[in-house]
């Protein structure tokens, strides 16, 4: 990540690499995540009510990015970052919200870890979810740490 990007080439690789990129895991994640629970729900390690969890997740995580979309990108956008202050502030508390649903998602799958002996769907749920929250850590790094940061200095 070049560290002199402008704030509006900040948000172009924003909205590509993690908004665009959230909308496409999520779908494919709750999915996987049904499968497993129809399939393996007795299971002492099925990570029961995780497709519910992810979907709520998404929900969340599409009203939050819509609102980022929608207002707080424009105004940085047009230079206004320190009238921003009152969305940057929500966006934070969003964000500390998305690392609390990412604490549960750790809780309901033993730390994204699959049980001995899981199948592929399994598996591939797991690989797919630790992808997803390394990039809505980074995803939230980037905007809290470089974004938020410049636009209020």
């Amino acid at each position: 990540m070049n560290p002199t990007l402008s704030p509006a080439e900040l948000i172009a690789y924003i909205l590509s690499r993690y908004h665009d990129r959230h909308r496409q895991q999520l779908p494919e994640l709750i999915r996987l995540a049904r499968r497993v629970e129809q399939v393996h729900g007795g299971h002492d390690h099925c990570p029961n009510g995780l497709a519910d969890h992810l979907q709520d997740m998404q929900q969340e995580l599409e009203g939050h990015m819509l609102k980022e979309e929608q207002v707080l990108f424009p105004l940085l956008q047009r230079g206004m970052g320190r009238q921003a202050g009152a969305p940057i502030q929500v966006m934070r508390l969003e964000h500390d919200q998305h690392g609390q649903a990412l604490e549960r998602l750790s809780l309901l799958t033993n730390e994204i870890t699959a049980p001995e002996g899981a199948c592929n769907t399994w598996r591939t749920l797991y690989r797919g979810l630790e992808e997803f929250r390394e990039d809505l850590l980074q995803h939230i790094h980037l905007e809290n740490d470089v974004l938020f940061v410049n636009a209020l200095a």
